[in-house]
């Protein structure tokens, strides 16, 4: 029997031993991301033959692939395959990453086809690019940065600290009313998660900066480490009527939060072609795709 529970943070140690195992560059598998959305969102999880698994519940559950030791991985899908027919149920595997599939097909080969979601794709940034904003690509970047700069002459970045995160909660709540967001079921939510990044700023172990102009909060991210090499962005906010505010903080976070790492991941853009265009414009050095698996009936 396989029991599934939703994360809490209690169960942070134990989900993040078994994420450390790992060298993905996919965002949604930190403690962080997966316990706040699933405040929302129905995903439990479970250790299965020494493996990590998410289930979204649904008429057709959905799960991740197993996170632990290679060695375990072809156990811990056959005990799904198993409880899934104890259930009757019909299921799949989603977001799964290229090389997920890979080790899928190595273990069953022409097994499970694979329907990749474009709007699932992960942007990762090279570091340096993003700090330094050098060269013909970034000049837009740049000319915006600097026009901040000029405006607000005092402006001021700050470490997101227990001393000033009130005030990024604040700002959180005006960005919130300014935007529409209780109106929108999806921006509400999103709002939601983002009210308990800085709620829960030390548990969940963030880093953040915000960015100050004429003495106020106009802009601030948090992100975290992903994995030795990457950190990812999980929010981003900042004042529309401050010009320049988003590459600001965008710029400056990443110099002072993510020293010593070479990539950023700054999520998906979920299909709106707004964010889309946002997020190319700052020029991928690659995407992380991710997509559904299924096994072909026989």
């Amino acid at each position: 029997m396989i029991e599934f529970k939703r994360p809490e943070l209690e169960d942070k140690e134990l989900i993040e031993s078994y994420l450390h195992r790992q060298h993905s560059r996919s965002c949604e598998f930190t403690f962080a991301n997966t316990y706040l959305w699933s405040r929302h969102y129905s995903v439990k999880f479970a250790i299965i033959e020494d493996m990590l698994v998410y289930k979204s519940e649904g008429e057709e559950p959905g799960f991740t692939f197993p996170l632990g030791d290679e060695k375990n991985i072809q156990r811990a899908m056959e005990a799904i395959d198993a409880w899934c027919k104890e259930q009757r149920l019909e299921y799949h595997y989603h977001l799964i990453t290229k090389e997920q599939f890979e080790m899928m097909d190595r273990l069953y080969p022409g097994e499970y086809e694979i329907v990749y979601n474009r709007d699932a794709a992960d942007y990762v940034y090279e570091r340096e690019k993003l700090a330094n904003l050098s060269g013909k690509k970034y000049h837009g970047k740049k000319n915006h940065v600097n026009k901040f700069q000029k405006l607000y002459p005092d402006w001021k970045y700050e470490s997101i600290t227990a001393e000033n995160k009130e005030e990024c909660f604040q700002m959180a709540l005006q960005w919130r009313k300014n935007n529409g967001c209780e109106e929108d079921e999806e921006k509400n939510a999103e709002m939601c998660v983002t009210l308990n990044y800085l709620r829960l700023f030390e548990e969940l172990g963030m880093r953040g900066g915000l960015l100050r102009a004429e003495g106020r909060v106009v802009a601030f991210s948090i992100g975290e480490a992903l994995n030795e090499d990457t950190v990812v962005v999980h929010v981003e906010k900042a004042f529309a009527d401050v010009p320049g505010a988003y590459p600001m903080i965008n710029q400056q976070f990443v110099i002072h939060e993510t020293e010593g790492f070479t990539y950023i991941n700054r999520e998906e853009d979920t299909g709106a072609e707004g964010l889309r265009q946002a997020k190319l414009s700052y020029h991928p050095v690659y995407m992380v795709e991710k997509g559904t698996a299924r096994r072909q009936k026989k």
